[in-house]
């Protein structure tokens, strides 16, 4: 290239490319589209090997009581149950239809402790889904939760690339596939309408994950937009990300459920939720080894269809200290926006903050919380930032664009 001879550079380099599309249609053409196998192929030439071909410094069994230690709460109350609840009801939420449907649409997923793959209950859903409906319909309206699937298995992910201790992995829990195909129904029946309905739209219009109108998209359009709206009347916004340490693995079950008893759902179900959130167990397995179980008695199970959303409703009664802030929550990251003339409330909005996340059995992580300053760039006038926030870091500042509607 560098003598002029492009035509001949460019015949060395088209034939550079066929050389490696054929060693890589070669490498994967055995291994089925989406399969575990072309995945960890896929990893391995990216460099970023699962768990299973990395030493661990820590065995199973030390890792599983790790995670078991974090996901305890010594509870001062049992969640409470509501005497009121109709043992059984006429109508079953659990049609034959939409269970064969929930089953014939599997997608390839891991097991649970069940070992029942979703190939076989794909295959099995003309025949079973009649009597799943009716064991469902059971297990709501008694208020019953097989103990089976209360048990999860952990799949630990490094968070780092070499690993030395528990700290360093990241809990991927796996639920039976029948559980997660029951709670899918529950989600989609009793709390999504709880979310959209307009007498509770305020409680969640400020959450942007895990429910039916939130999404990344929707959470940056309301964060710039509120952003902009600040910067028209005021020279400056902070915008500081609070990060929780293992929100999802420490939620306390007490404060869960006494959340959802304020709204309108029915008693069975209420019930439901507290047979479902008592006496969970779970194991690690890692390369065939596979620890003992241990019971949690905190945390709703990421894995799972119903923990993201429960979560919506642990974070519902999270609001600013004062009316004049914002908050964006999205998931257990929270986002609070404060103008110019409100600098002096953030001390007081972050121990505002720290009280609801310790009434919750959170905490938050100072160590992944950051402020960045927003400026309006068309004012030129010189002023003073004020000083870093004790225990949070100061990212940077930034200009940001702002247009005037009429």
């Amino acid at each position: 290239m560098r003598k002029s001879r492009v035509a001949e550079a460019e015949s060395i380099t088209r034939r550079i490319r066929d050389s490696i599309a054929m060693h890589a249609k070669a490498t994967f053409a055995t291994r089925k589209r989406g399969s575990k196998e072309l995945w960890e192929k896929v990893r391995q030439i990216k460099g970023k090997a699962r768990t299973g071909s990395r030493p661990m410094h820590v065995t199973v069994q030390q890792l599983n009581q790790h995670l078991a230690t974090i996901s305890t709460d010594p509870p001062l109350f049992p969640p409470p149950t509501k005497a009121t609840a109709n043992i059984m009801a006429p109508q079953s939420h659990f049609t034959e239809y939409s269970i064969f449907h929930a089953l014939d649409t599997i997608k390839p997923t891991a097991g649970g402790l069940d070992n029942l793959p979703y190939w076989f209950l794909k295959i099995a859903a003309p025949f079973i889904s009649m009597h799943l409906s009716y064991l469902l319909h059971l297990s709501l309206f008694q208020s019953t939760v097989p103990a089976q699937w209360k048990t999860s298995s952990i799949t630990p992910v490094p968070k780092t690339e070499q690993p030395q201790t528990s700290a360093d992995y990241r809990p991927i829990s796996v639920a039976p596939i029948l559980a997660r195909v029951m709670e899918k129904q529950i989600v989609r029946t009793f709390l999504y309408p709880v979310l959209t309905h307009p007498d509770y739209t305020q409680l969640f219009e400020d959450q942007f994950a895990f429910r039916p109108t939130g999404s990344t998209t929707a959470a940056f359009i309301y964060l710039l937009h509120t952003v902009i709206e600040l910067l028209q009347n005021y020279d400056y916004v902070h915008v500081i990300a609070l990060d929780s340490s293992k929100a999802f693995d420490t939620v306390r079950h007490f404060t869960l459920v006494s959340k959802l008893a304020n709204f309108t759902l029915p008693d069975h179900f209420h019930n439901w939720i507290v047979h479902n959130l008592f006496c969970r167990q779970h194991q690690t397995k890692v390369n065939g080894i596979t620890s003992s179980v241990l019971p949690i008695s905190a945390s709703i199970i990421q894995g799972s269809a119903l923990g993201p959303v429960q979560y919506v409703f642990t974070a519902s009664d999270l609001s600013t200290f004062s009316p004049t802030n914002h908050l964006c929550k999205y998931a257990d990251d929270t986002y609070f926006l404060v103008s110019a003339i409100n600098t002096r409330s953030i001390t007081k909005e972050i121990q505002h903050i720290s009280h609801w996340a310790s009434a919750n059995n959170l905490k938050l992580n100072s160590t992944k919380s950051q402020e960045i300053i927003v400026q309006h760039p068309q004012r030129k006038r010189q002023f003073t930032y004020p000083g870093a926030i004790p225990g949070i870091k100061r990212v940077s500042k930034m200009n940001i664009l702002v247009t005037c509607y009429p």
